[in-house]
Parts: C-alpha cells; structure tokens; sequence
C-alpha cells in the first residue's frame, strides 16, 4: 500500500506523552503499516514517548503542530487540545485553533487535568478508552 493511499492519523499530547503513547501503541497494534501515525508532542518529551511508542514520524512544538494538523485525515489526543492554556499552559491559542479549524476528523478522549466536566461521558481507564476509540470509531480503516 503506498503512503498517498494511506490515512495519516495525528496523535497530539503534552506533558509526559503517556496518553499519547498508549494511543499509537493500540493503533500501531490494530492498524500496524495501513496508516501512518504522526506524533506531535507540545513539548519534546511527549514526542520521544510518542516515537518510543512506534509513531512513524514526530516533531514538537507549537508551529509543526499548527501546521502538520492542516494535513491530517485524523486527529486523536485527550479533549485538552482544543482548549487554549491547557495542560499547564502547553496548548497555545494557536494549537487549539489549528486542531478546531482543520478538516481533519478529530476523535477527543475525555481526559483533562482542566477544571472541566463532561456530561454524558463515562470515566472508563485510559487503555479502555482507547479501545472504545478503536472499535467505534476508527473501524473504517
């Protein structure tokens, strides 16, 4: 299968890159080489993690998030990413208005370290979560 035809999937997260890292290890295990999986930390740390994890590529920061975002088919990290500040001020207004604005399917774990609930949403563990994202929502690939 050659890379044009394949999906490009973004993992974003922050801080020590687990959440991030538990993603591309199930999706990597699901999908393994019929996507390629682009790890994007806001910091260095969490892109290491994430690369660790077998993402095909990463890169940190604010502007290779800004624009690696534009050219992803899908986006994945905890609902953090799209709230300015969060994750300790890690997620810049441009980050989260990057993610919002791209045409990019985004799938958000209801996961934050924010002063935020969401209704309606149960609070199953991380690895649980990610294989409900798996299951219900990646099932296309």
């Amino acid at each position: 299968m050659g890379a044009k035809s394949q999906k490009k999937v973004c993992v974003i997260d922050g801080q020590g890159g687990g959440i991030g890292s538990t993603i591309i290890k199930k999706l990597k295990e699901r999908f393994d080489e019929k996507i390629v999986v682009l790890a994007l930390g806001t910091n260095a740390i969490a892109t290491a993690q994430m690369l660790k994890a077998k993402a095909n590529k990463g890169a940190s920061g604010s502007n290779a998030i800004v624009q690696t975002v534009k050219k992803a088919d899908i986006i994945i990290g905890p609902v953090g990413i799209i709230m300015p500040h969060a994750m300790m001020g890690e997620v810049t207004p441009m980050i989260a208005e990057a993610i919002c604005s791209a045409d990019a399917k985004k799938i958000l774990l209801p996961l934050t370290q924010e002063n935020l609930e969401i209704v309606g949403v149960s609070s199953l563990p991380l690895p649980q979560l990610v294989d409900e994202l798996l299951d219900k929502h990646l099932f296309f690939l």
